[in-house]
């Protein structure tokens, strides 16, 4: 099937190049290695790697969290969380009890020293994604959020099931 003529030929030949997904994917591989580098920095320093410590922070900003309440907010299936919860119980950093609610259903709430690692901001990775967030204007955030938002969509839909 042909394709109707771009308005803007210039325009239609950069969505065309295969260069500038070349290019958009190396910038997405510095930012997996970006976190990943992060992630072993605060191992090394804070005792937990970037997943842990965002486990931390959405059950310490929800007050409590079923695994799979957080399944959901990290769009990963369940078992992906197996191994971190039980690094963090073990670590005495998380707890697990019953859902008041649903005595049926775990919840996961931060202990004491939990809540003390979390409370910390320096040395962690979201201390330097905030750091850019604030120099980003709300336009470039919001563009950025959106656009993530659509290759993680598309990546779901690609690789569900």
């Amino acid at each position: 099937m042909k394709r109707a003529p771009a308005k803007n030929a210039t325009a239609q030949h950069a969505v065309d190049d295969p260069s500038r997904a070349l290019s958009f994917m190396r910038l997405l591989w510095a930012l997996a290695h970006g976190l990943e580098s992060a992630s072993k920095h605060m191992f090394a320093t804070l005792g937990v790697t970037g997943p842990q410590r965002l486990v931390l922070r959405l059950v310490g900003h929800h007050g409590s969290a079923s695994a799979g309440d957080l399944a959901r907010m990290l769009h990963v299936h369940p078992s992906s969380l197996t191994g971190v919860l039980r690094r963090l119980e073990r670590a005495g950093l998380l707890r697990r009890g019953r859902d008041p609610n649903d005595g049926r259903k775990a919840v996961l709430t931060l202990t004491a020293s939990g809540k003390r690692l979390n409370a910390r901001r320096r040395g962690t990775v979201e201390s330097i994604v905030d750091q850019v967030l604030r120099a980003a204007t709300p336009g470039d955030v919001h563009t950025a959020e959106r656009l993530l938002h659509r290759l993680a969509a598309a990546f779901d839909e690609k690789h569900r099931g």
